[in-house]
């Protein structure tokens, strides 16, 4: 039985996903009773790294769903509109959807499930998190017996590149950013991925399935790479880390109404023996800790057309397997663990409850009694140093202190870097990272 594809976007990952669905050969079998009906595009005479039969493309992407011919919708578009508005079309009509779009789920998945549920469809997803790397199958089946205490990841292959370079090469942030332009790693605006926006889309979603409800996109503490200093990734790894942009959901104890959640994303600094730490260049890695399973990591490309279209087909494959499986075409039967769904609400605590080890870099007078002031300060406020270390600068005078603080209150700490920004000796709070 042929099942028909509709096929919205045909850039980077929507021509992997035409170039697999081409070529079935040593695939699954399955591959081969899958057939591109239409195919969305904004130009139809624009040059593409695969060959399509002209009347296959369309300019019209509501045509695409609405085609009889189309059994299941692929949306690789990107972007949040239009495409929210075709996956609910396609739902509307009773056709499942796949889709690599990290912006809509993060944002409108409570929806899009919602409205998945009352149509009996599916929505799958994996593709909108680490490429080719299957995670959000595995927390959705393979750990569902768990209890999830956390999920922490670095989930965008562009700053990581940034980062592995300027640890490597002790290079500045521009001049890598520049290059990663350069490769097609970073895009002309880079702003979603340094800025942290692309990693918290992510682990939105990852908390969501993780925790099992909706976890608000908006209210997610994000900070980014760009106004990281080269300066601090050359003295972390003087004191044993390794700085990565990390995305971090885990749970905290609370009423059992509801699941309490600390999701963030931030530059944060790893012990380099930590499983993150050794991921370098594009690759992604996720590490989920469960009980009763402990410690498993995901690792791989996190993006690109090879990666993302595997995932992509691979969705494709487990909607198309239980088609077959139905006998016919019928969605009824589907597994619910197959799709999104939420079993209890999700609320981020504050932020000033949380928990958290910190790197703080100060510039300051080069004095007797400074390092001492600053220890009174921290000391204060109920906030442990586990170490405290003073670098050379070229200013004369001057000085520059790092510290590393044991797990402490986030307020204790404010309250201190507060106390410190005040003594007369210290010119600036110059960086303030969170440490594993």
């Amino acid at each position: 039985m042929t099942i028909g594809i509709g096929l919205l976007g045909l850039g980077t990952v929507g021509a992997g996903v035409a170039g697999i669905l081409a070529t079935p050969s040593g695939r699954h079998p399955l591959v081969g009773e899958l057939a591109l009906r239409r195919v969305a595009v904004r130009d139809p005479a624009r040059p593409r790294p695969v060959e399509l039969a002209a009347e296959l493309l369309s300019t019209d992407p509501e045509a695409v769903v609405d085609d009889p011919a189309v059994d299941i919708v692929v949306e690789v578009m990107g972007g949040l509109e239009p495409a929210r508005s075709l996956i609910l079309r396609a739902i509307a009509a009773g056709k499942p959807v796949v889709t690599a779009n990290k912006a809509v789920i993060a944002r409108y998945g409570e929806e899009i499930a919602a409205a998945a549920a009352a149509q009996g469809v599916y929505v799958l997803i994996e593709a909108a998190v680490g490429g080719g790397i299957p995670i959000i199958e595995p927390l959705k089946q393979s750990l569902g017996a768990n209890r999830i205490q956390r999920v922490s990841g670095i989930i965008n292959g562009t700053t990581n590149y940034i980062l592995s370079r300027m640890a490597a090469e002790g290079a500045a942030y521009a001049d890598v950013l520049a290059d990663a332009q350069r490769l097609g790693y970073a895009e002309a605006d880079p702003a979603a991925d340094v800025q942290g926006g692309d990693a918290a889309d992510k682990i939105a979603i990852l908390a969501g399935l993780a925790y099992g409800g909706s976890v608000p996109r908006a209210t997610i503490p994000t900070e980014g790479i760009d106004r990281l200093d080269a300066r601090d990734v050359a003295y972390a790894a003087q004191l044993g880390y390794v700085v990565k942009l990390l995305a971090v959901a885990q749970a905290m104890p609370g009423s059992q109404a509801e699941q309490l959640l600390d999701v963030r994303v931030h530059p944060t600094l790893l012990p380099k023996v930590h499983p993150l730490a050794g991921v370098n260049g594009v690759n992604n890695a996720i590490l989920v800790e469960g009980d009763p399973v402990g410690q498993v990591m995901f690792y791989g490309p996190g993006a690109g057309a090879g990666p993302t279209a595997s995932a992509v087909v691979a969705d494709i494959l487990n909607i198309a397997g239980i088609r077959q499986a139905t006998g016919n075409g019928s969605n009824a039967r589907l597994d619910p663990l197959l799709a999104a769904g939420s079993w209890r609400p999700c609320r981020l605590v504050d932020s000033a409850v949380t928990s958290h080890r910190n790197y703080v870099r100060l510039r300051t007078s080069d004095r007797a009694g400074v390092i001492g002031a600053i220890g009174t300060c921290f000391g204060e406020a109920g906030v442990s140093i586990q170490s405290i270390v003073q670098f050379e600068t070229q200013s004369a005078g001057d000085a520059e202190i790092v510290v590393i603080t044991h797990e402490v209150c986030e307020a204790n700490f404010r309250q201190a870097l507060a106390a410190i920004e005040a003594l007369a000796d210290v010119q600036a709070v110059a960086a303030c990272l969170r440490t594993l």
